[in-house]
């Protein structure tokens, strides 16, 4: 692991002290999603300003701070909140969190984010859960050295999102009575949002979801050998396909009232995981 994945996995275990127990999994919580964070018991909480490496997020609703501690009784760490490449951090900043999951003994990840919905079957206030992904926001969180002892220098992505995890979150959402679709995420760079046209394009391309996350994070978690699930809250339709203007604060609104049903998911889904 790099310098920076070991100092902070260090700190976070003697932040811990005797409590300390090994996360089973990781989750990282995006916009208006961190409400999940507040239900891990016998917690340690950490702000990312405290663990070397972390890039610190200043978008609202992102609390930046580190959980740890048992949620439904399996031993998790929580990223609550993340930062984005459009606030201008490197790409290989987005590594460290990731690889300090791994560091600190998880062998599966969690992701989830707010997005837009490019079909029309996921309204705002669904959750999706994605089965694969179109990268384009323009560069990859491996670009540069390769260090062998995380990762292999080409990693393969095509089994990127867990088909055994995917059903575990079916079943979870099932038994909460939520109806969990699934489709394509596809990563842009923002900040700005899309415009129509580039929505038109991405649905021709088999997008069935938009954002501005996760994706550089499922790679490196692939990278370094972590099995990985996500879901997105889909907050808004994207642009052309609704009547509504587009913003972070209506971002935050709906992914409010998604967060309801991810939560329940989440929960059921942690509870059920071995």
């Amino acid at each position: 692991m790099s310098d920076w994945t070991t100092e902070a996995a260090d700190a976070i275990r003697e932040a811990a002290g005797d409590g300390f127990v090994t996360p089973k999994l990781g989750m990282v919580l995006g916009s208006g999603l961190g409400g999940l964070a507040d239900a891990v018991q016998d917690a340690t909480s950490i702000p990312y300003t405290d663990l070397p490496g972390f890039p610190v997020g200043t978008v609202p609703g992102h609390a930046g701070r580190l959980v740890l501690g048992t949620l439904e009784g399996t031993p998790v760490v929580v990223l609550q909140g993340r930062a984005h490449l459009y606030e201008g951090i490197p790409a290989s900043s987005v590594a460290v969190p990731i690889r300090t999951i791994r560091a600190l003994g998880a062998d599966t990840v969690v992701l989830t984010n707010a997005a837009g919905s490019i079909n029309p079957d996921a309204k705002p206030g669904a959750i999706m859960a994605l089965t694969d992904h179109i990268n384009f926001q323009g560069m990859n969180p491996l670009a540069g050295p390769n260090d062998d002892a995380i990762g292999p220098r080409f990693v393969g992505l095509g089994d990127t999102y867990n088909k055994d995890l995917l059903r575990l979150l079916q079943a979870a959402a099932e038994a909460e009575g939520v109806t969990l679709h699934e489709g394509v995420y596809l990563a842009v760079l923002g900040p700005s949002f899309e415009t129509p046209a580039e929505i038109r394009a991405f649905r021709t391309l088999g997008a069935d979801a938009v954002g501005m996350s996760t994706v550089p994070e499922a790679i490196v978690a692939r990278h370094c050998g972590l099995r990985v699930a996500a879901i997105s809250a889909i907050t808004n339709l994207a642009e052309g396909l609704g009547d509504e203007p587009l913003s972070h604060e209506h971002t935050l609104k709906n992914a409010a009232i998604a967060a309801q049903d991810l939560q329940r998911v989440l929960a059921h889904f942690v509870k059920e995981y071995h």
